[in-house]
């Protein structure tokens, strides 16, 4: 079979994505994956149930999630961004529905039906899929990509896309072989560093609360006294100290202030109570509880799992009676409810990390293309690039906008080269 050919390493949404669109632009496609399941990480978005992209409108504000590096995904959002994204897997026939955070999953199915349909879509375009091939190297000859090296067979073609993500999740296949072909073409590597990542405490009292999660409250990162990010939502207790989406969102910075800084946090547990309201609140709940011990009037405050953490940290004795508690205990408690501190000990690592922070440097390519500026028929697409958003479906649209502006991009390129 003739005709221009499009080299796609990497088959995870990115990958995929780009895959099934060089092949609609008329490409013969060769997918290169190096295990034997496609979609390995995938598989693992949203515990299975997959947040495959955000019901957020309005691009700016889409955009900004990624910091200041979301502007280079302007054009890539412009021609496939959430609508196109939603419109391409639902002729597909799957159903989505939108859930708190405007987060966007399958209605049924989770992440294999959405691994379902982008395989009907490189079939329906001819793809063929190299399972279990290990990407090695990539040569370059003329300022051009003229083949991959895999581990017992070289593949030549017209255009190349490189898919291979980043360093989280490794066993998922993500090591960083990407990086390593990016400097071979003369791409410059943002020091890659975990992204979304459960944080390690040095306080061990989560162990005994693992599994609580604690809805509508607020944690709050200091570096050497300064604020230096805040969330509000979500937050779990494990056995090494918390995850869930505010801590996981929270976590790229609180990496960075605990290795060049003094990092604390301060967790809100009445984020929706000004101190004033919480104190009101606090002294109603004694007067209900009088004649019983502090650490037994906490109930209709705090989920019972956090009662103990806040009952040693408290001024308060906790085998002192209600009707004993002073005003000054009663605001000093409701301070600690509003402030209560956590020290962090770093992050769990890429073992444990949903992204990648860092990658190939975006002055680098060509937002118009997903093209590299160094060598004129490789394209980059998903999470080896520098970009990552926080949690809600964000960093699974930048895969799947940027692997279908690189396929089309690397189709049109390798079409005028035949």
């Amino acid at each position: 079979m003739k005709g221009p050919r499009v080299v796609v390493i990497g088959g995870g949404a990115a990958g995929l994505m780009a895959a099934g669109r060089a092949a609609e632009k008329g490409a013969r496609v060769v997918l290169v994956e190096k295990n034997q399941t496609l979609g390995a990480k995938l598989l693992l978005s949203g515990k299975g149930r997959c947040n495959l992209t955000s019901a957020e409108e309005d691009l700016d504000t889409f955009l900004s999630a990624f910091g200041p590096k979301g502007k280079f995904l302007y054009s890539a959002f412009s021609r496939f961004g959430p609508a196109e994204t939603l419109e391409f897997f639902s002729s597909r026939g799957l159903r989505t529905k939108v859930e708190r955070g405007k987060r966007v999953f399958p209605e049924k199915g989770g992440s294999e039906r959405v691994i379902n349909c982008l395989i009907d879509y490189i079939r329906q375009g001819g793809v063929t899929v190299y399972r279990n091939r290990e990407a090695l190297n990539l040569e370059i000859r003329d300022g051009r990509a003229v083949r991959f090296i895999l581990r017992g067979q070289e593949v030549e073609g017209d255009a190349f896309i490189i898919c291979t993500g980043g360093k989280s999740f490794p066993r998922t296949g993500s090591t960083g072989d990407g990086y390593r072909f990016a400097k071979r073409a003369g791409h410059q590597i943002l020091q890659p560093v975990p992204a979304l990542c459960p944080v390690r405490l040095k306080e061990k009292w989560p162990q005994t609360a693992r599994g609580l999660n604690l809805k509508n409250v607020s944690l709050t990162l200091l570096k050497d006294g300064t604020v230096v990010s805040r969330r509000f939502g979500e937050l779990l207790l494990t056995h090494f100290g918390i995850s869930g989406p505010i801590a996981m969102d929270m976590s790229r910075d609180i990496g960075e202030a605990y290795s060049t800084g003094n990092a604390a946090l301060l967790l809100d547990l009445k984020p929706a109570l000004p101190l004033d309201v919480l104190t009101a609140r606090i002294g109603r709940d004694l007067e209900k509880y009088a004649g019983k011990m502090f650490r037994d009037c906490l109930k209709d405050l705090l989920p019972g799992g956090i009662i103990p953490a806040v009952v040693e940290k408290a001024t308060v004795p906790p085998d002192k009676k209600a009707e004993y508690i002073s005003p000054e205990e009663k605001n000093e408690l409701a301070r600690l409810l509003k402030e209560y501190p956590l020290t962090p000990d770093g992050l769990l690592g890429f073992d444990w990390s949903i992204v990648t922070s860092g990658g190939v440097d975006l002055k680098e390519i060509d937002p118009r293309t997903m093209g590299s500026k160094i060598v004129e028929n490789l394209y980059f697409a998903g999470e080896i690039l520098d970009l990552d958003g926080p949690t809600g479906g964000f960093n699974l649209q930048m895969c799947w906008s940027t692997g279908f502006v690189a396929g089309d991009s690397a189709a049109l390129s390798a079409c005028r080269e035949n």
